[in-house]
């Protein structure tokens, strides 16, 4: 099958690498040095689902027209990688893998013509130098329909990508982001200190601040009228216990979600653009929790907060752990700090 990948990062790599390994035909568009990494010396594919390189062709934009196309690239980057490509991609069905609450939006407006299927990347991959992904912990690839007439595109993309990788269907792609959004609290804090998921969910103040992010986010969903898919360590059952539980026990959930990570340090795909130098897609992470408060007439001053540290760590570098602690409680004001600190197990 003739496939286009547009944004061949750490997701997007994975999923042409795999596809490329499987026979497909497989067009790729990356930037800069990654591009010309991938141009020179195929793209590399290491960690947990062997090693593959794909030698496979690659632009800033497609130059033929796919029968289907996975969106991969970054939330903020979706519209703009769809409109110069979009005398390839008319009418073609596109399958949008982002983290994220309004990845289908923007989608919909920027190829009005084609079905969209919505997707959620359940395994953790690094882009750790240009023209290679590795993948840290192996997972699902989770799929749902992403607007009216899509049943066809689904399938599609459910036979095109089963055989490569574990892949799962929902019929609530509204509700399968917001379990993903949850499971994405962990990647603020790495991009803000440095530190793996794993050594962040292993310091007891991150930890507590992490958990206390956890559990607004959920508030927050509940005070939207959200609903959580079954996805990993999420379901209904376990959101509302996090809602309601004391800091200390709610850890237990992340605390959970580190050792389903296995050994391999996870940095997180926040703490990768980081380090890669480009725009995070924070605003579509715990930014998402800030702006669904907003429409629901609550607050979200730990998202808030957090969100805000991302933005200052992407111009002025890291920040220790104790001072992210520090500046996240600080940030509370008097009496919302106090509340805060019972909801960390401190009071």
């Amino acid at each position: 099958m003739r496939i286009a990948v547009l944004g061949a990062g750490a997701v997007g790599g994975t999923l042409a690498a795999l596809l490329d390994r499987a026979g497909h035909e497989v067009h790729a568009t990356a930037r800069g040095a990654h591009l010309a990494a991938i141009a020179e010396h195929g793209l590399r594919l290491s960690g947990g689902w062997g090693e593959h390189v794909a030698r496979i062709p690659v632009g800033e934009r497609l130059t033929r027209s796919p029968e289907l196309a996975i969106v991969a690239t970054k939330a903020q980057d979706a519209g703009a990688a769809i409109a110069a490509s979009a005398e390839h991609l008319a009418g073609a069905p596109l399958v949008i893998v982002q983290n994220g609450l309004s990845g289908i939006d923007s989608a919909a407006a920027s190829a009005p013509g084609s079905p969209l299927v919505g997707g959620l990347a359940m395994f953790a991959a690094s882009h750790i130098e240009p023209g290679r992904v590795e993948i840290t912990t192996p997972g699902a690839l989770l799929l749902a329909p992403g607007s009216r007439g899509a049943e066809a595109a689904l399938r599609s993309a459910l036979e095109l990508l089963g055989p490569v990788l574990p892949v799962l269907r929902s019929d609530d792609l509204r509700a399968a982001q917001w379990s993903k959004l949850l499971v994405n609290q962990v990647n603020a804090l790495p991009a803000i200190t440095g530190l793996s998921v794993q050594e962040t969910i292993a310091h007891p103040g991150l930890l507590r601040v992490l958990t206390a992010s956890m559990q607004e986010a959920a508030r927050v969903a509940h005070a939207a009228g959200a609903r959580f898919a079954p996805l990993g360590a999420i379901d209904e059952r376990t959101v509302l216990a996090l809602r309601s539980l004391p800091g200390g026990l709610a850890a237990a959930l992340p605390r959970r979600m580190a050792r389903g990570m296995g050994p391999v340090p996870n940095p997180g795909s926040t703490l990768q653009s980081i380090r890669r130098g480009v725009p995070t897609e924070i605003d579509h992470l715990n930014g998402a929790v800030v702006e669904a408060a907003r429409a629901a007439g609550v607050g979200a001053p730990v998202n808030a907060t957090i969100t805000a540290l991302v933005h200052e760590v992407e111009a002025a570098g890291f920040l220790a752990p104790d001072a992210v602690v520090a500046r996240v409680e600080a940030a509370q004001g008097p009496s919302r700090r106090r509340s805060l600190a019972r909801r960390l197990g401190r009071g």
